[in-house]
């Protein structure tokens, strides 16, 4: 699933958001997911954190990434203009480091090993 940004900077991505104080990272990622495509998601497994400084050019920010299982009826809200459903390896060109997030999930599709550390 990804979303259309409906605020700088523009593009696709992958539903996100930021953690509130006192929130676990888990709350957080159940809690943008249905405030964004309004899905309810189960996590899975823990893709990998990717924390490059250079992957928001609005500042520095980390993010833990979570494969999950979803149920309802997806509609955009909150930060998404509009959504999209597409197969990983059909993705449109994605904003942040988002593309290579997905590269990520393809590989651990394949093999079940995790990201890579990027040091």
């Amino acid at each position: 699933m990804l979303i259309e940004r409906k605020y700088p900077p523009p593009g696709w991505a992958l539903p996100g958001g930021f953690v509130d104080v006192g929130e676990r990272l888990e709350s957080a990622a159940r809690r943008e997911a249905r405030e964004e495509t309004s899905l309810e998601v189960e996590l899975q497994v823990l893709l990998g954190c990717y924390s490059d400084p250079a992957r928001d050019a609005r500042g520095h920010t980390v993010s833990a990434v979570y494969i999950a299982a979803a149920r309802g009826e997806p509609h955009a809200r909150d930060d998404a203009r509009n959504l999209r459903c597409v197969l990983p390896g059909e993705c449109p060109a994605l904003a942040f480091d988002h593309a290579l997030i997905v590269d990520d999930y393809l590989r651990y599709v394949k093999t079940a090993k995790p990201a890579p550390l990027r040091l």
